[in-house]
């Protein structure tokens, strides 16, 4: 499901900002504890989509725009159940959130007939969440976070962290995060939060800060200043039972507690406050860890529609140079090569190709890429993309395509059958 800010963040935030789209610089830069923070020198960006499974179906049906939209399961039972997957600001003013029983959601938010041509006021929109479809647009975002960080830690299908330290600076760092939410919105039609910090737990509430649609931007020496006012449960790392504790204790803030002796917090509260304590301190050594190695190497391309083959071809041939470069750069071999089409309005068609692998050859991704691409010679087409996946990074030299090849079968193949077998596929 995904993450909302909580009241108490954005009932902290008003008292110092109005949401807007460019960047806000916390602080004046006063010197603190934050400045003996191992991480001092990091740069990280934590990038958080706004609604966004209602943004993906805002995405294909514009009508949506300004509507309440809830997106969960089992509303249309008898016995309503389930959740809220996430719900629309518009439907966030009837109380609907996400993590929601569906049945209280319906209580607060009726249901608006979808045969209706006038609906009833005061009803909501409600949805079942079409997952490959968010995955699709997520990927999407995730190719364009891939060209500012080769570090890069995803938590979750809206959710990505980036280590920036290695590519920009400090006094550069808030044209690069306008550029790249810019980029998102234009690109993919989803809009991104954005926190930049010199820790992870602070970038993590600083993406909260501005929603929506909006960045935030807190600079070394800065962090102890930007946790001060704020609702001790906006802390990352603060469940509820964690924030009663501190409540009852007489901490409401993160200031608060930054403010007690180390001593006093486990005394109180436990050694294992004290990681906590010195995340409001601007203390949080944790650096951006990638999660293993990636299932799948892609890249994608909007253009204007067209159904003209050659510029079809041209943009695949495009395409599948650079994912050969980022395989030869990671060191990868793969199993499987497939192409993504994107018809107009917005209906996406995946062919892939199965390999006796797993082999590094850049001519045979470009001959399969092609060839899958003949079955669209007649579509109008507004999006292409090339992944290969099934991939691996095992040390060792590489099976050459031949060498697999005289293993399989003596008898004579065509040449799409001597590339593997061909078959549909979900492009996640």
């Amino acid at each position: 499901m995904e993450a909302e800010p909580s009241e108490e963040l954005q009932g902290a935030k008003r008292s110092h900002v109005s949401l807007a789209k460019t960047p806000v610089r916390m602080g004046t830069g006063q010197a603190g504890l934050s400045e003996r923070s191992p991480t001092t020198d990091q740069i990280i960006l934590h990038l958080d989509m706004d609604c966004f499974f209602v943004a993906c179906e805002r995405r294909r049906e514009p009508s949506l725009i300004g509507e309440p939209v809830v997106i969960g399961g089992g509303f249309d039972a008898d016995s309503p159940r389930g959740a809220v997957a996430t719900a629309s600001y518009e439907a966030r003013e009837y109380g609907v959130h996400s993590a929601q029983p569906i049945a209280q959601a319906l209580a607060q938010l009726p249901r608006r007939d979808p045969a209706a041509d006038n609906p009833e006021p005061n009803t909501g929109i409600y949805l079942k969440g079409d997952h490959e479809y968010y995955r699709d647009v997520s990927e999407a975002v995730m190719e364009i976070v891939a060209e500012y960080s080769e570090t890069r830690q995803q938590v979750s299908i809206d959710e990505v962290y980036l280590d920036l330290t290695a590519t920009t600076s400090w006094a550069e760092v808030e044209g690069g995060v306008q550029e790249l939410r810019d980029r998102i919105e234009t690109e993919v039609g989803v809009v991104a939060s954005v926190g930049v910090a010199p820790t992870k737990s602070c970038a993590k509430v600083a993406s909260d800060y501005n929603k929506p649609d909006g960045s935030c931007i807190v600079h070394p020496g800065e962090v102890a200043d930007f946790f001060a006012p704020l609702e001790i449960d906006v802390v990352h790392g603060v469940g509820p039972v964690t924030a009663d504790r501190f409540r009852n204790a007489g901490i409401e803030t993160a200031g608060e507690l930054a403010a007690l002796p180390p001593q006093e917090v486990v005394a109180k509260f436990g050694s294992n406050a004290t990681t906590l304590h010195d995340r409001v301190r601007g203390i949080d050594p944790r650096p951006v860890e990638p999660r293993g190695d990636p299932k799948s190497i892609s890249k994608e391309q909007s253009i204007s529609p067209t159904t003209d083959m050659t510029t079809k071809e041209s943009v695949v041939r495009q395409l599948t140079d650079q994912v050969n470069r980022r395989v030869a750069r990671q060191d990868a071999r793969y199993r499987t090569v497939g192409i993504k089409v994107v018809a107009t309005p917005f209906e996406v068609n995946t062919r892939e190709r199965s390999l006796h692998g797993p082999v590094r050859e850049p001519a045979i991704v470009e001959e399969i890429t092609q060839d899958l691409l003949t079955e669209f010679a007649e579509t109008e087409v507004r999006k292409l993309g090339v992944r290969v996946s099934n991939l691996d990074f095992s040390p060792g030299d590489q099976r050459r395509l031949t060498g697999i090849d005289s293993q399989t079968t003596e008898e004579p193949r065509s040449p799409r059958q001597r590339l593997g077998q061909t078959r549909l596929t979900d492009f996640t």
